[in-house]
């Protein structure tokens, strides 16, 4: 049984940490992961077993959601975005020029253990077409060129950085942290980059402010900052004029304004 004590500890750990201790399935996956390097089927029934559910019901989520794996994993992750816009600024181009290089297809393995190349979809990230990620972690603006060297140079060991996050470690420790086990490596390195800052810069530079909230939604904001009841009643005391109003017949308004003028 490769699931040891220490792994056991931290599943229920993860049990522990919702109301409903099956909420807990998804990290448990991830534990699983970064310990056997895939989900197996040893990991989906002690997963059953401690949550009280079948092993059909584990399978289900295990197959339903793609960051999942059925086979063993290589030391690192690599997925590259094939979806629209990667795809027409050269993913589609860098995929290629992956495979060709590592010898292998899509959700295969490099045979010394080192890459597990995966085209997939959209990383969130369009402003800096083509990307991919290593275990997770993004690399923009990536060329067919860059693609080689990078992979190069996990296969060879070298310490890589993300370019809008921390530096590379494995897709075994990676899992960890989605588990939900803290590496410490949350704040190293940038969160974003030039593009995704762009428009903020650009309105610093020309002056550029958001308007100014509505004379009435300000006020209703701040009741409701204040007290929620206050805001309620507001809200309740318009609601009737409004009423008020409708419930007026043209007669009753015209019947009105004569006398006024008489």
């Amino acid at each position: 049984m490769s699931l040891g004590d220490t792994t056991m500890g931290e599943l229920r750990e993860l049990m522990a940490r919702y109301p409903q201790p099956r909420s807990a399935l998804l990290p448990m996956l991830h534990l699983v992961q970064s310990v056997e390097g895939s989900v197996t089927a040893e990991g989906i029934e002690t997963c059953a077993e401690l949550l009280g559910l079948s092993t059909a019901e584990v399978s289900g989520v295990a197959t339903f959601y793609t960051m999942y794996k059925r086979r063993p994993m290589g030391r690192h992750h690599v997925g590259v975005c094939t979806n629209t816009l990667c795809a027409v600024m050269g993913g589609d181009a860098i995929f290629e020029r992956l495979k060709d290089h590592l010898d292998v297809g899509n959700d295969e393995t490099t045979e010394d253990g080192a890459v597990t190349l995966e085209h997939i979809e959209c990383n969130a990230a369009c402003d800096f077409a083509p990307v991919l990620t290593v275990n997770w972690e993004f690399m923009d603006n990536q060329t067919p060129e860059s693609a080689v060297d990078l992979v190069d140079r996990l296969r060879a060991g070298e310490t890589v950085h993300s370019t809008r996050g921390a530096e590379i470690t494995s897709w075994r420790e990676a899992e960890r942290v989605l588990a939900g086990f803290e590496d410490g490596r949350a704040d190293e390195g940038p969160s974003a980059g030039p593009a995704s800052l762009a428009g903020l810069e650009i309105a610093a530079e020309r002056g550029w402010q958001a308007p100014p909230l509505d004379t009435d939604q300000g006020t209703a904001t701040a009741a409701a900052t204040e007290s929620p009841e206050a805001a309620a009643a507001e809200a309740d005391t318009g609601r009737a004029e409004d009423e008020t109003v409708a419930e007026e017949s043209p007669a009753d308004v015209e019947g009105g304004e004569a006398e006024e003028q008489s």
